[in-house]
């Protein structure tokens, strides 16, 4: 009888995602095992648990996911992961907490889509503002739009110095130099960067309204604004659940990608990429630009 696919799910919060054990589960690896509460000490030897048990043959099937909802301590558990492998004893690893990096994968695919359809352009040299950015889906998108050659503003409600604090982490920890943080605490405050702005994503908790159509008529020059938030009331509103790039009422040139069209791609790359984990001859080790790479690809043809 061939060994089945297991799949050890790790994470550094009280619970594994359900959503990600039902997407492991439907991209063909049959069992999934949740561990909890892990600190990244514990890597190596969860690891090399799961690599020595089941010999050069059976290690093909087997997988490490890599939960939770710190994109840094993630992207140190993925590192601390690969470094414990023993060749032949190697298996594929895949990075995406709390559906962080396939999302925010997603977002910044579909935007980068619509300005080459309607613009004939690519994010390099757009200015992008990212709503709600201090979380972890912002935070990657962040890193995704600048290493894509955007200049990218973290904007934070709670003014500037949590979302200055935030920026300057991610350039130091993903060697770019294109991010900074900004105040967002007041409708002028928004209107202002608004008014610069190419392209406007909105990353902030369900339910949270981040921007209003009278805050938007400030935006004279936006192209693209994405929304994440599928929970009423709209994050971007006038930005519905299902447009994909369908034009934003009262601004001329510009279109909205909702977070049900974002959704789908985020879903259709998690599946693929947990997918090649089952297929893959060599091992993989896959983080949110792997996730960015395969977006990219995804919408393109669509």
């Amino acid at each position: 009888m061939d060994k089945p696919y297991i799949m050890h799910m790790i994470t550094p919060a009280k619970n594994a995602s359900p959503f990600d054990v039902n997407m492991a589960c439907d991209a063909g690896w049959t069992t999934v095992i949740p561990y909890t509460d892990v600190e990244a000490a514990e890597i190596t030897g969860l690891v090399q648990d799961a690599i020595f048990s089941r010999g050069p043959k059976g290690v093909r099937r087997t997988g490490i996911f890599i939960g939770g909802r710190d994109i840094d301590m993630a992207m140190d558990m993925l590192q601390l992961a690969r470094e414990a492998m023993v060749p032949p004893f190697e298996v594929s690893v895949i990075a995406d907490p709390s559906g962080a990096f396939t999302t925010a994968a997603g977002l910044v695919a579909c935007a980068e889509h619509q300005l080459r359809k309607g613009y004939d352009a690519d994010l390099g040299g757009q200015r992008v503002l990212v709503f709600g950015g201090t979380g972890p889906v912002g935070q990657a998108a962040s890193v995704l739009a600048a290493r894509a050659g955007a200049s990218v503003s973290i904007v934070s409600h709670k003014g500037d110095a949590q979302a200055r604090a935030v920026a300057q982490a991610c350039m130091d920890r993903y060697a770019v130099d294109n991010i900074d943080g900004v105040d967002g605490s007041s409708d002028s405050k928004k209107e202002a960067l608004l008014a610069e702005a190419d392209v406007v994503f909105g990353t902030a908790k369900a339910g949270v309204q981040l921007l209003t159509t009278e805050n938007l008529k400030a935006a004279g020059r936006l192209k693209v604004a994405g929304d994440l938030n599928a929970v009423p009331p709209l994050g971007i509103e006038g930005v519905e659940l299902m447009d994909d790039g369908k034009p934003i009422a009262g601004l001329e040139g510009a279109v909205g990608i909702g977070a049900l069209a974002v959704g789908n791609v985020k879903y259709q790359v998690q599946h693929a990429l947990l997918k090649d984990m089952v297929t893959t001859e060599k091992p993989l080790y896959l983080d949110f630009q792997s996730a960015f790479d395969l977006a990219r690809s995804y919408v393109d043809k669509t």
